[in-house]
């Protein structure tokens, strides 16, 4: 009888990249940016050790050093300055929001060399820090959103996004989006629907770098995290209202469900490596805890493993990099 031995293939490097089962490319990762309105010069984000706030002249050399990189796209997500919310959140659709002037600046640097990915949500932009407006009774008004959704990915559009990424678990979004899309004359702009979003705790350190104003939580509208098949029906309505990328957010704590999805989806699955599993991994390595490069590469081999094609990491840079 032969004894097969599978640690034959363990016993060098050379083995192990021969025989690996999951390899990652720097072309799947998409780089998250801040740029904030008013900066002279970028500002670090103290929960988000290594990243920082940019300016408009300087997100141009992040999206410079992308392309040399060969990551696979840039998003953007803008932070106004604080006298620039309100309750609608108008400075997220404005055509001069900062936003807006950040997807033109990229678009100028690298033009179609690295694709542009937009975040449509107004919870950056909103005094009250929901990702809508609000009815009388304080909760978020579903069709009202969505319809400054749909004026939003316009605007994004028309100043040079490749994709539109719609975040706020809104019902019919993508639909809606896609038909403004599509009446403006922007049938080429992709969406990317952030089709499966869960109220977690692990978005803290965003919120801090996009200076949020939210008091209270978002359970009402994005999902339970101790729901899980509910995420195939979220994945599933997107699909079907048009979404051409779906994500699952955020990746690691939920790489179940992201191996659901991305076992029965038809269009490419995305998943985003959020705020708080990217500063789990920095502040630990700060301190000598656990090494930074190993760390994160086992975290989004793990992350691809499960089923992702697209994973959004705040270390793309630096993965691309080590990827080498």
């Amino acid at each position: 009888m032969i004894t097969r031995r599978p640690r034959r293939l363990r016993s060098t490097a050379a083995i192990r990249r021969l025989v690996a089962e999951t390899r990652v490319d720097p072309a799947q990762l998409v780089l998250p940016v801040f740029v904030a309105d008013g900066l002279v010069a970028p500002r670090p984000i103290n929960s988000m050790p290594g990243v920082s706030q940019q300016t408009l002249d300087s997100v141009r050399a992040v999206a410079g050093a992308a392309v040399s990189a060969g990551i696979g796209a840039i998003m953007l997500f803008g932070v106004p300055e604080p006298d620039d919310k309100d309750e609608t959140g108008s400075a997220g659709y404005a055509a001069d929001g900062i936003l807006n002037r950040a997807i033109a600046a990229v678009r100028a640097e690298v033009g179609d060399d690295l694709p542009v990915l937009a975040d449509t949500c107004l919870d950056e932009y909103t005094d009250h820090g929901h990702c809508g407006v609000l009815d009388a009774g304080g909760a978020v008004d579903n069709d009202a959103t969505v319809d400054l959704y749909v004026r939003q990915a316009i605007s994004q559009a028309e100043a040079g996004a490749h994709f539109v990424s719609p975040s706020g678990m809104m019902d019919g979004q993508v639909a809606a989006i896609r038909a403004g899309l599509d009446a403006a004359g922007h049938q080429q702009v992709g969406i990317l629907a952030y089709a499966v979003k869960y109220a977690s705790a692990f978005y803290g350190p965003f919120r801090e770098a996009v200076g949020s104003a939210l008091v209270g939580d978002r359970r009402t509208y994005q999902q339970d995290p101790a729901n899980r098949r509910e995420a195939r029906l979220e994945a599933s309505l997107d699909e079907l209202e048009g979404a051409d990328i779906v994500m699952v957010k955020p990746a690691a704590h939920y790489l179940d469900v992201l191996a659901d999805v991305a076992g029965w989806s038809r269009v490419p699955v995305a998943a985003y490596q959020v705020s708080g599993e990217y500063a789990m991994i920095a502040a630990a390595a700060e301190r000598g805890w656990i090494d930074r490069r190993a760390a994160h590469t086992e975290a989004v081999t793990a992350i691809v493993r499960a089923g992702a094609d697209i994973v959004l990491t705040y270390a793309a840079l630096e993965l691309a990099e080590w990827l080498r």
